[in-house]
């Protein structure tokens, strides 16, 4: 078994009960406890959610299940993490700062560190190593140039980082930071421990390797996001003066075989052994060794010094690179999947990473690991036993024995008929009953399963998995008890369309795009109307008054950026408002009808009537979507950032920032009633946040691509999106579920906009085309 592994395993063995405990830990005291009622914010915006915890039962249905269990995990995250940013924030005042610092092991300070976190949306986890400082004089001759193990260590393992689990990954952050480890004068506990006093509110992970004779001890040191104490141990001790002296050996074997061959075609013996240096050497002691060994002499008493080279340092570097590869991803993947529900993603990349195959104990030791963490999580996700037995059956369906990969799936889908209450029948195949119970929610399942079987290649089971994908196509094609009809196709633009909007009184829909031209269409008739030009430069964004008097379109063609007012009914140019720099991306009228709101790298508030400039927010990155709530006391942008901002949009007073989402923003909308806002991103899902509180309350994921636009209903019940994907989709906002699916564009939907009355759907698409939909109920 070659090092990598058997560090792995070690590591397994060690760490996989610890994570364990600290998930037990998490549950007693989370959220979750079973007193504990769903938090007050998030049952007043749905009252059918102020039930206990612990009272789930399988009346409330799978799809409400997995709702109201997400809600609860991502409101104990949003609480641990701002309680993490309060400690934070305190961390540099602690009185004893000064004394912590002179046993820090770090070339960074820690008002660096803890200041990196805010630009992401998850909180990454940060990987230093602490490289050990090698002997180089015992083994390397005088004039021998031997490479920089810590150099080489840290660019192997920044490139496995970078390459799988980068730091602008929206999945797996993870933040390597090289060379920032004073390796030359710190080492162990007390290290350690000043490390968790300042930075214990930072998920890390430190990779140590000590000299020690002729051995390397590998340590970790490991916390991660609400972590009483860290952990710190060592798993193993490598034998580098072993690997070295292999390394040694192999090159003389390959010498001698070289030797050989040039023996045959005549060579002179001294001048061949003259090209082989230290391996002419190394080959005569360990022939010496082999021929002493078979006549019972135990060599490994004696002393035999092999020379060694840059070759053979090279060869440990590429051991310690494997090891500290596999043992990063493993950890990166544990923190991930506890914090994250993100799959491991180690079981795909073995085979690439190791030289040798995995034997049987190895994978059953590393299947074994990744269990526990999952029937651990399993216990405060019940709900989601279906989606991560199956995520980890996938995982494992890479290794070499498959028989812990079907021992998941198998739980997995028993688990999914316990959750419908079906029944399995004895002598009947799990998938065949599957078929009494689908929904339309189960895609996302299905497909998944189709990736296993894909896999492992069970073409049976795979033929029944995709009967049931046509099936739920067949249910899909269906009218629900709401859905939409395709009553006109509109042409005429000659470029994509960024943007539309229907007049309230829903006779008028206006649309703007990358052909620099406004239309103004009859909605129910489908009709061009008139054509609006005016020197516009290309639209972005086009916005229609409450009392369907006044449109304003936002341009994004520099320097044409700017905002223009018009009398929507008599198409008179009214306004136009100067000042922005950078492209327009979006406008947004007040409910009232009283302020216009434009962004750029800023926005800017203006008094629609009379085109007075009233305020500029300060953003740091693109705006690309605004909303205003019913009252007009709260403006949201969304910027490219993936951050939201809450503004008094009548003083420019910044109210709080929203974070959640790990893309830029493209649409917000807020709902009827004034309590919650909605966010699309480029992370393709949808974020539902109460307004005034700013708390994550539930994440709509359904396209397959960034999301576009969203409007919502009148009556605060239906949502609806559109995607780059080239669909949209419409949402229970009670239950989270998806309803329908409308197909019918060729690219993606850029804007979609819903009638007052909802009775009718706009969509305009980078085919060029809008179309109008009737929503029957």
């Amino acid at each position: 078994m070659e090092q990598g592994i058997r560090l792995l395993i070690q590591l397994v063995i060690e760490f996989a009960p610890v994570i364990v405990s600290f998930i037990q830990k998490r549950m007693e005291t989370s959220v979750n406890a079973t007193n504990y009622e769903i938090p007050l914010t998030i049952s007043e915006s749905d009252p059918s959610l102020n039930i206990v915890a612990s009272n789930f039962n399988y009346e409330v249905g799978l799809a409400q299940g997995k709702r109201l269990q997400h809600q609860l995990a991502v409101y104990q995250h949003q609480t641990l993490l701002e309680i993490t940013q309060k400690e934070r924030e305190t961390a540099l005042k602690l009185p004893e700062v000064h004394k912590i610092l002179e046993s820090w092991p770090l070339r960074l300070y820690p008002s660096q560190i803890l200041e990196s976190y805010s630009n992401y949306g998850r909180v990454p986890l940060k990987i230093f190593i602490a490289p050990p400082q090698l002997e180089y004089d015992r083994f390397a001759k005088k004039n021998e140039v031997i490479p920089e193990v810590e150099l080489m260590l840290a660019e192997g393992l920044r490139d496995f980082i970078t390459k799988h689990y980068s730091l602008h990954n929206s999945v797996r952050p993870t933040e390597f930071l090289a060379g920032a480890w004073d390796s030359k004068r710190f080492h162990s506990e007390s290290s350690i421990k000043a490390l968790f006093s300042m930075l214990k509110t930072e998920p890390i992970l430190i990779l140590e390797s000590e000299h020690d004779g002729d051995y390397l001890n590998c340590r970790i040191a490991y916390w991660g996001l609400g972590q009483g104490n860290y952990y710190y141990k060592t798993i193993s001790r490598l034998p580098y003066k072993q690997i070295l002296e292999d390394s040694a050996k192999s090159r003389a074997l390959e010498w001698q075989k070289i030797r050989d061959e040039l023996l045959l075609l005549g060579e002179d013996l001294e001048e061949i052994n003259n090209i082989g240096r230290d391996n002419v050497r190394n080959l005569a002691i360990l022939e010496k060794a082999e021929k002493w060994q078979k006549q019972g002499i135990d060599i490994n008493k004696l002393s035999l010094e092999y020379e060694i080279n840059h070759q053979d340092f090279e060869r440990l570097c590429q051991v310690l690179i494997k090891c500290h590869c596999l043992i990063a991803s493993w950890v990166a993947d544990i923190y991930h999947l506890i914090h994250h529900d993100v799959p491991p993603l180690l079981p795909g990349l073995l085979m690439n990473l190791v030289d040798d195959t995995l034997d049987l104990q190895s994978v059953a030791t590393i299947a074994t690991g990744y269990q526990q963490v999952y029937q651990a999580l399993e216990q405060e996700r019940r709900y989601w036993i279906p989606e991560l037995a199956l995520q980890l059956a996938v995982s494992l369906s890479y290794l070499s024995d498959r028989s812990w990969a079907k021992e998941q799936v198998e739980y997995s889908i028993e688990t999914w008929l316990q959750l419908r209450q079906v029944s399995l029948p004895e002598g009947k195949h799990p998938l065949e009953v599957m078929q009494s119970a689908l929904r339309i929610e189960d895609r996302e399942y299905l497909t998944k399963l189709k990736e296993y079987f894909t896999a492992v290649d069970d073409r049976q089971s795979l033929l029944e998995v995709e009967k049931m994908l046509q099936a739920i196509a067949n249910l899909n094609s269906q009218p629900s008890l709401e859905s939409a009809t395709l009553l006109h196709t509109l042409t005429g633009h000659t470029g994509d369309i960024s943007s539309i909007a229907i007049a309230p009184d829903g006779e008028m829909l206006v649309s703007g795009g990358a052909d620099k031209t406004i239309k103004v269409w009859n909605l129910q008739k489908g009709e061009l109307i008139r054509t609006l030009t005016e020197n516009l430069g290309e639209i972005s964004s086009v916005a229609v008054s409450c009392d369907g008097n006044y449109l304003a379109v936002g341009s994004c063609q520099h320097p044409k950026s700017n905002v223009k007012v018009w009398h929507l009914k008599t198409g008179k140019l009214l306004h136009t408002l100067l000042g922005h720099q950078k492209p327009v991306k979006v406008v947004v009228i007040s409910p009232d009808g009283q302020l216009l709101a434009s962004g750029s790298h800023k926005i800017k508030i203006w008094h629609l009537h009379k085109g007075d400039r009233i305020c500029t927010l300060w953003h740091s990155s693109a705006v690309d979507a605004a909303a205003i709530s019913p009252d007009g006391t709260i403006l949201a942008s969304g910027s490219s950032d993936s951050k939201i901002r809450l503004w008094n949009p009548r003083t420019g007073d910044p109210l709080r920032t929203l974070i959640g989402h790990s893309g830029g923003i493209k649409s917000l909308a807020i709902s009827p009633d004034g309590t919650m806002l909605f966010s699309g991103s480029v992370d393709t899902t949808i974020k539902i946040w109460h307004l005034i509180t700013g708390k994550l309350l539930d994440t709509l994921a359904g396209h397959s691509d960034e999301v576009k636009s969203i409007a919502v209903s009148s009556d605060g019940e239906i949502l609806w999106s559109s995607s780059a994907d080239t669909t949209i989709k419409m949402w229970r906002l009670s239950t989270g579920e998806l309803l329908y699916t409308l197909t019918g564009h060729s690219q993606e939907v850029n804007s979609i906009a819903l009638s007052a009355n909802g009775k009718f759907l706009a969509s305009g698409s980078a085919d060029r085309t809008i179309k109008i939909w009737q929503i029957t109920a």
